[in-house]
């Protein structure tokens, strides 16, 4: 699977990952990690330029999480009730609604590349509680910079490794290679955030 995606981002480049980037966001199972690796190795060998690889994979990523986010907030109940007939879907969407309603805004950083999987039913379950739109947008966009820069830059770097790169990233679904390069930058995020919910609720408090 993930040589087919490679072979797409080589013979059409950018599109395919704009593409994943904003589907995945929907849930799609598209691999996308597997993409962002490739257009980062492709950036390597000049066949795409790295900054556009970034940007693009960065935009789209952001616009597929806006689009989740914005069918919460419009289907609300409704929405979340059909995706519940499916026992697997309930599941993940009783997870997204306890991170959110446990975590808010660190809660979608987290989901965009730590917990990844979880990503767009938090994005839905935001929109549905009526998280703020500015709220849930800083806390995306910071959380989708690290998940686009991290595969992409790794794809840059390990370019001729890129097959077993992918293996290793897919079986441990980015998860440790994330852990390692911000665990400390999120440690600092969510001190930050407590702090700043515990000031909000000394001084009579923001609604959501």
């Amino acid at each position: 699977m993930d040589e087919l995606f490679f072979g797409f981002v080589s013979t059409f480049g950018l599109p395919v990952v704009a593409v994943s980037a904003f589907l995945s966001c929907l849930a799609m199972p598209i691999p996308t990690f597997a993409v962002m690796l490739a257009g980062g190795a492709f950036a390597a060998s000049g066949d795409l330029v790295l900054w556009q690889v970034v940007a693009t994979a960065y935009a789209s990523a952001v616009l597929g999480d806006q689009a989740g986010f914005q069918i919460g907030r419009l289907g609300g109940a409704t929405v979340v009730a059909r995706l519940e007939r499916n026992p697997t879907r309930a599941a993940l969407v009783g997870k997204a609604r306890r991170t959110v309603d446990r975590w808010g805004g660190p809660g979608v950083f987290f989901s965009t590349w730590l917990f990844a999987a979880l990503g767009p039913w938090v994005n839905l379950i935001a929109g549905a509680m009526r998280m703020s739109w500015l709220r849930f947008t800083v806390w995306d966009a910071l959380g989708e910079a690290i998940w686009v820069t991290v595969y992409v830059y790794l794809g840059f770097v390990f370019a001729e490794r890129l097959p077993e790169l992918a293996d290793m990233a897919g079986d441990a679904a980015g998860l440790v290679t994330s852990l390692f390069l911000v665990a400390g930058l999120g440690l600092l995020i969510v001190r930050a955030a407590k702090r700043a919910r515990g000031r909000r609720k000394a001084g009579g408090g923001l609604a959501r």
